[in-house]
């Protein structure tokens, strides 16, 4: 999201002049409708403090706009395919469905055709554009529960068993038959995209950019272990969460002093631990780990313990590189891996 206020500005008076040199430039989110825009839109302008700006269709998508049908903003720079627009249309007909191969058959699409279609015309893959939906529609869900449970804790509730739950349609719900817990959602801004922590007074639970591939089975599997409820707002934790990745960033942070509530086997604790005892600037491979653990043969089994890692960069899975040198892979996409190890590295160099 754009947060610089002369460049708010400037892509204000784009939208208020329907200027179509910035459309595919910036999109605008329009609070008042929950849609988001070209520059170019002729429809009614909003007032400045109901507008956010975003350089791409899938940070909108993400925040829970919808695209707007009057300026049809996912077809820039061209029209889109009948095929695809076909898509487009169920989805949001149906935003919160999981599509299977299935799906398409019915509409009488062929799967790998309109996939391919899809990722020409939008830059990002099908999967991403539903995926970013769902979780969009999530997110924007959580603030509206949340202030359900609110008024009903206020009123003197004991519990949250009774209230509605706002994942439930896209996550599933808890189970009633013992004791619900409650965990907070909240969003930090960093330099290489938005996270989401989950939390409550005591742990971090969760840590993710909340376009990570997977966050949904993450977030669903998180919620069944714990039985819990997810509302939006603040909590001890998640303030020092924001506190110290702020720093980490800024590059004024050498050790990470959150607690957290590491959920997995001995064996993935274990690779865990050694993650979080390592430097910043340091680079790990799995076979190093995994003969530190005690067999050099359970290369594989690190990275299955890397890669089901849920709280990012607080456990750095990202200095986990391939034994020849090469960067590997990463849950928050390869870029922002490069990212955290070039910010790791440059301040290890600073005097």
């Amino acid at each position: 999201m754009i947060e610089s206020n002369d460049q708010k500005r400037l892509y204000y008076n784009a939208l208020l002049d329907k200027n179509t040199e910035f459309d595919g430039v910036f999109f605008a989110g329009i609070k008042t409708t929950g849609v988001f825009c070209h520059p170019s839109c002729t429809a009614r302008k909003p007032k400045f403090e109901n507008c956010e700006f975003y350089q791409s269709a899938e940070e909108a998508l993400l925040r829970g706009y919808r695209p707007c049908k009057i300026c049809n903003p996912l077809s820039y720079p061209q029209e889109l395919p009948d095929e695809v627009k076909l898509l487009v249309e169920a989805i949001e007909n149906n935003p919160e469905k999981k599509w299977k191969d299935y799906d398409f058959k019915q509409l009488g699409l062929n799967s790998v055709s309109v996939r391919r279609k899809f990722k020409k015309v939008y830059g990002m893959t099908f999967v991403q554009y539903a995926r970013s939906r769902r979780i969009g529609l999530a997110f924007k869900a959580i603030k509206r529960g949340s202030k359900v449970i609110d008024q009903q804790l206020n009123a003197g509730f004991d519990s949250a068993s009774g209230f509605n739950d706002a994942f439930t349609k896209i996550m599933g719900n808890p189970s009633t038959k013992i004791k619900i817990k409650l965990l907070n959602a909240n969003f930090i801004e960093t330099p290489i995209g938005r996270m989401i922590s989950i939390s409550d007074d005591d742990f971090l639970y969760l840590l993710e950019f909340e376009n990570r591939r997977g966050l949904e089975t993450e977030i669903f599997k998180l919620r069944k272990k714990q039985n819990a409820r997810l509302i939006y707002g603040a909590t001890k934790i998640s303030i020092l969460t924001t506190t110290q990745i702020q720093q980490y960033f800024n590059q004024k942070l050498d050790q990470f002093t959150i607690p957290l509530c590491l959920d997995g086997s001995v064996f993935q604790k274990k690779v865990w631990n050694i993650l979080i005892n390592s430097k910043q600037g340091e680079h790990l491979t799995y076979k190093e780990i995994a003969t530190e653990l005690g067999d050099k043969n359970k290369s594989q089994a690190v990275g299955n313990a890397n890669g089901a890692n849920q709280i990012a960069i607080v456990v750095p899975c990202h200095r986990v590189i391939n034994s020849n040198g090469e960067i590997g892979g990463y849950g928050g996409g390869i870029e922002r891996k490069k990212y955290l190890l070039t910010l790791e590295s440059s301040k290890k160099e600073t005097p």
